[in-house]
């Protein structure tokens, strides 16, 4: 008989958490068609291949129009074009929109060659002599520009994203079919002792049988957990079919639970595999039930061994194994389905009608809620993940008040706050960076809109580039530099910004919240300056300046499609699609924490990130950390 072995020393049930959590039982990552990929987590960042939507899009009935021609139109004075023909959703347009001339067009239909906005049909009127437009548009006005909801190249889900039904729609928008996620943890099942019989054979309870519970318990704590249980025959106490089974089980597994055989009374075969095979790192823990608790390695694999009682067993499995199991399979504790937090900004309403507002949630820096509202419009696919559930406003409420108590309706019960809530400037290597942080959510809303969120209370981070990276008072904890200036095609004769005021080219903006605008409207005041001439009159000279994206490499894509001959972006957007480039300058990109927050986690591993740049801008031309 081998000795028997005693519990010396136990350990506290902290320094168990620590040495389970110690273990390595990540398994490796697979792809999952979509249809598989529910409740699975990401295992890396899928970003936008296609544009969302794919086209520009008119976005009511009405009339597409070249917005110069509506220029100065009302209602008493208003402008007739002659009707060239009409687009209907779902076809490719046939008719192509010149100066004077409009095309009739339906909600949704793809916007025709010439045109770049959309006249609503209430403020218009037919005549014998086409159409009478009593308004006027601007470029843009009432058309959904191709990647308005997301553009191609943007971060569309980061690594450990949690897919439920939310993430999967956003994936069939981009069309992603095959999804990369992190494999579950193969958990090895094993239950010992002479006296257990598996439920369906014949049982002897004058002899002292009983039915093994254990495999069974724990198998479905491991899927709940969400682990892949794989159940072995049971051993009884054959020590050497135990041997066998558990050197089997190590080898297929990422980790082998045994239950029973662990007792201080008891022969240990399992305590010899271990000391053979691995190494043990923890026998009894000071809690009850669970003295008899085992933690080590049997080869490549984890082993825990859990007491034979199936309360016991089970208990020892949720407090200590399973969160192992959870983290792992990237997964936490569930949460409940509803959430209770305070207004982290006043949000008016006043329309008298019942209101489901969505909302994101944030943790501030002693843990407590923060709820700030999410509107992206309701066609905004994006909206899914960028809100955790919404606030049931009741009708003839006015506002919700900052600091108000209010309850938020979960989408899911695996909702979660995200460790860390940014907004603010749109980046290639910020997508890099959120990579290093453990479930981020960033908000790409423009450097001034960051800025000025980050003022009011809302974020954790603002990402701030341009001029305004130097115009704040907000703690800042790093950033780095980039190049920027015009993409242009490969055999481009543009040479500077001069070339794009004179000549006769097409031209894409950025929205006016982005760095990169600032930088360039500021280049243009120096244009002007030169010349004698005001800003107007420059911006007049490019055609295009009004007709805005909100993505950094959507007017370069412009450009590779041949909808567009320059581009407001990044050289490492160039260097990427094989474009050309006009460099302008350089310009910082700061990140800014909330000071309320500066002690968070998450914020100390991004200003930790952000002190090791240097590896995430291999590759990325025009990128310098600083």
């Amino acid at each position: 008989m081998s000795d028997r072995r005693e519990f010396r020393d136990l350990a506290s049930p902290e320094e168990a958490n620590e040495v389970v959590a110690g273990l390595d039982v990540d398994p490796e990552p697979e792809t999952v068609p979509l249809a598989d990929a529910r409740d699975r987590v990401l295992a890396e960042r899928v970003d936008a291949d296609i544009d969302v939507p794919g086209f520009d899009r008119a976005s009511m009935d009405g009339y597409a129009v070249h917005a110069r021609d509506t220029f100065g139109a009302d209602e008493a004075d208003p402008v007739t074009l002659s009707v060239a023909g009409e687009v209907h959703a779902g076809e490719e347009p046939d008719v192509t929109v010149d100066s004077g001339s409009v095309a009739e067009i339906s909600t949704g239909a793809v916007m025709p060659p010439g045109a770049d906005a959309v006249v609503m049909v209430e403020r218009t009127t037919e005549t014998d002599d086409g159409v009478e437009i009593r308004t006027s548009v601007a470029p843009g006005d009432n058309v959904m520009l191709a990647g308005a909801d997301i553009a191609a190249g943007a971060r569309a889900l980061g690594p450990g994203t949690r897919i439920t039904p939310r993430e999967i729609g956003l994936l069939s928008a981009l069309g992603v079919d095959e999804v990369p996620v992190r494999g579950r943890p193969q958990v090895g099942i094993l239950s010992t002792g002479d006296e257990l019989v598996r439920p369906g054979d014949p049982l002897d309870s004058a002899a002292g049988q009983i039915y093994d519970v254990n495999s069974y318990t724990l198998a479905g704590a491991v899927a709940e957990a969400g682990g892949e249980p794989v159940m072995y025959p049971h051993a009884g106490d054959d020590y050497e079919e135990m041997e066998r089974l558990l050197h089997e089980a190590a080898d297929e597994c990422d980790l082998v639970l045994s239950s029973g055989s662990t007792s201080a009374s008891a022969v240990d075969v399992i305590y010899r595999v271990i000391e053979e095979r691995g190494e043990l790192r923890l026998h009894g823990v000071a809690v009850k039930p669970g003295k008899p608790m085992l933690v080590g390695t049997i080869g490549d694999s984890a082993y825990v061994g859990l007491p034979g009682y199936p309360v016991s067993a089970l208990t020892i499995f949720q407090t200590f194994v399973a969160p192992a199991v959870r983290n792992a399979a990237g997964l936490e504790q569930p949460q409940t389905a509803t959430a209770s937090g305070t207004m982290a900004v006043q949000e008016r309403y006043g329309e008298g009608r019942r209101r489901l507002m969505p909302a994101g949630l944030v943790e501030d820096e002693a843990g407590s809620l923060l709820v700030y509202p999410v509107d992206k419009g309701s066609g905004a696919t994006t909206s899914l993940v960028d809100a955790d559930g919404f606030v049931d406003v009741p009708p003839g409420t006015d506002y919700l008040a900052e600091g108000e108590t209010v309850d938020v309706t979960l989408f899911s019960p695996a909702v979660r706050p995200p460790t860390l809530l940014g907004m603010g400037e749109d980046d290639p290597l910020l997508s890099r960076l959120l990579d290093t942080i453990d479930r981020p959510r960033y908000l790409p809303l423009g450097s001034t809109e960051g800025l000025r969120r980050l003022g009011n209370g809302v974020p954790d981070v603002a990402v701030v580039a341009g001029p305004a990276a130097d115009d704040h008072d907000a703690a800042d904890i790093g950033g780095w530099q980039r190049e920027w200036g015009l993409v242009v095609g490969p055999e481009s004769d543009v040479a500077g910004l001069g070339d794009l005021v004179d000549g006769e080219y097409r031209f894409v903006n950025r929205d006016s919240a982005s760095g990169l605008r600032r930088s360039f409207d500021d280049e243009l005041d120096a244009v002007g300056e030169d010349r004698g001439v005001s800003r107007a009159e420059v911006v007049d000279a490019i055609d295009g300046y009004e007709l805005t994206t909100k993505a950094h490499e959507s007017p370069a894509r412009k450009v590779l499609a041949g909808d567009a001959d320059v581009g407001l972006g990044l050289r490492a957007t160039a260097a990427k699609l094989d474009l050309g480039f006009v460099s302008l300058g350089t310009q910082p990109v700061r990140v800014l924490a909330n000071p309320d927050r500066r002690g968070k986690a998450s914020v100390g591993a991004l200003a930790e990130a952000l002190d090791n740049l240097d590896s995430l801008t291999d590759g990325m031309a025009g990128m310098e950390s600083q």
